[in-house]
């Protein structure tokens, strides 16, 4: 005799695999998909993602970027977009699109930008199913996703439900962000991720160098490069890879680690 609790477990392996198999349909005319993600916040992750996502862009590439840190969501910022994607007739979400950069982001969705968004768990693990059911990206190169900072629960739910082909991991410099970032590593590589690398942010006179690279070599990862503390970061216009050859010539020497490192992991699985 079935009862209601087996009733119950069996609406929610149906359900689950359902949002499995939407999200798999969504996710099927992209290419390569990108976490940007770090142990902590503060140190940089989202102007990474959306210069790395602007960039490849630029030179050429189809390019999606997710906002997936639904606390504090600022990818659109860093745009300077404001339009909020198109809906459709089925609910599907258009996403809008600056400087070649397709985006979606919880942003587009808050009446006042300055309030908090105080979700637990189950909400924020509910909302980024959504956003991965409901958004047609279209033929896609690459899908850059900000990822939220931590090890909990954000971060673990796009790691279990996106088919991720790898992640870049950024700390800075500082010997707290180091550790941080190598409790973010061991989280990623349990979960049977593929690590592409890491990037050292906020380089220079202030905070020092080479926790990045160090931190890379002692867990045998790829140093992808590392990023100087600039005053051309002040200009908001655009991405400052579209505005400043220096970090532009920085951010071209990380894509190029990590494409070699997608490449590397390409021919290993081949």
């Amino acid at each position: 005799m079935t009862t209601p609790q087996d009733k119950a477990r069996l609406e929610a392996i149906k359900k689950n695999w359902e949002e499995r198999r939407r999200i798999s349909q969504r996710l099927s005319r992209i290419k390569t998909k990108i976490a940007v993600y770090s142990g902590k916040g503060g140190v940089g992750k989202t102007t990474v993602a959306v210069n790395l996502a602007a960039l490849l862009a630029q030179d050429g590439s189809k390019v999606g970027l997710l906002d997936a840190d639904i606390d504090c969501p600022n990818v659109t910022k860093v745009l300077n977009i404001t339009e909020p994607p198109e809906q459709t007739d089925d609910k599907t979400l258009v996403p809008s699109e600056r400087y070649g950069v397709k985006v979606i982001s919880m942003s587009f969705f808050q009446e006042n930008e300055e309030e908090a968004i105080i979700w637990r768990g189950p909400m924020i693990h509910n909302a980024i199913n959504q956003f991965l059911q409901v958004t047609d990206w279209g033929d896609l190169d690459y899908l850059v996703v900000d990822m939220p900072p931590g090890t909990s629960d954000a971060p673990l739910t796009i790691m279990q439900t996106l088919p991720l082909d790898g992640v870049v991991v950024v700390a800075t410099p500082q010997y707290l962000a180091k550790l941080d970032a190598k409790r973010s590593i061991n989280m990623i590589k349990k979960l049977k991720v593929r690590v592409l690398g890491v990037v050292e942010n906020f380089t220079g006179e202030m905070f020092g160098k080479g926790a990045g690279e160090e931190l890379a070599r002692e867990v045998g990862l790829p140093f992808l490069g590392s990023l100087a503390m600039r005053s051309d970061y002040r200009d908001n216009s655009k991405p400052t890879v579209l505005v400043s050859p220096a970090v532009r010539a920085e951010y071209e020497a990380v894509l190029i680690g990590m494409k070699a490192s997608l490449q590397a992991s390409a021919t290993a699985k081949g």
